[in-house]
């Protein structure tokens, strides 16, 4: 994968000011640091295919993440070339071997993510299901190594208290860990960021600081992970998903415990 970025990384924090209230009634003038919002097109084989909101750092990894994280490619080897902008707001994408299949309706959706995130189109997708995940043994210590890294807090939700993290955990380390506004663009970024260091995501614990719906559990089935764990809550359609994709769900997770939803290894 060949990739020209020319983005040179804004501020991801902004300093805002604003009037704090008393509980009398009075104002008191403060200034308070943000996060601040940036806004990305992807194009792919130069169809405009997604639209990003997130934080203006690690935008080729959330690019990367994103299209492997929702089936556009199978394998980072797909991905021919990834271009960025000086400004970071257009990211065009070469696939070497997939083709649009204009047959398929372009039907804008929107993630559960709650910002302005969007798919434009189904051109490059499949309707084939993913393959189920391959469970791997893994030990207690790697849940809480995470849980304990998460409550030590990160750089960014220190200043702002705005973010959602990611964390990459291998054999109980933590390698990685990504801040965003949304957890879909955290999770893809740690996942666009493994891709891009040969990390194999196979052998990986992925820790969400939000919780987990249908299309954060889908992006772990779809990336291969088979240890998904969260300081949060699932859905029961999640908790169904991950014992249908052979899925390792482990959730409401604090260095003291943590509630394991499902794990094919103890069947």
């Amino acid at each position: 994968m060949r990739v020209v970025d020319r983005y040179r990384e804004g501020e991801a924090v902004e300093v805002c000011d604003g009037a704090l209230l008393r509980p009398d009634g009075s104002f008191e003038p403060v200034r308070r640091p943000v996060l601040a919002e940036h806004a990305m097109e992807v194009l792919v084989n130069t169809v405009p295919t997604l639209r990003m909101v997130c934080t203006p750092d690690h935008l080729v990894d959330l690019v990367v993440g994103r299209l492997f994280t929702e089936g556009i490619v199978g394998d980072v080897d797909e991905i021919e070339e990834v271009y960025l902008c000086e400004q970071g707001t257009r990211a065009s994408v070469l696939l070497g071997c997939n083709r649009a299949d204009f047959s398929r309706r372009g039907v804008e959706t929107v993630p559960s993510c709650c910002t302005g995130n969007r798919t434009y189109n189904r051109y490059f997708t499949s309707d084939a299901p993913p393959a189920k995940v391959t469970p791997i043994p893994w030990e207690a210590e790697w849940v809480l190594a995470a849980a304990r890294a998460f409550a030590e807090d990160t750089p960014l939700h220190r200043r702002t208290t705005g973010t959602h993290s990611c964390y990459l955990v291998l054999g109980g380390t933590v390698v990685a860990c990504c801040e965003d506004l949304g957890r879909h663009n955290a999770f893809d970024k740690v996942v666009g960021l493994a891709l891009r260091q040969g990390i194999d995501l196979r052998d990986a614990l992925i820790f969400s600081s939000g919780r987990l719906p249908v299309d954060m559990v889908m992006k772990a089935i779809h990336a291969g992970v088979p240890l998904l764990a969260t300081k949060a809550v699932p859905t029961d359609e999640t908790i169904r998903l991950a014992r249908e994709f052979d899925l390792t769900l482990i959730c409401q997770a604090r260095p003291d415990g943590a509630i394991v939803y499902n794990d094919p290894m103890r069947r």
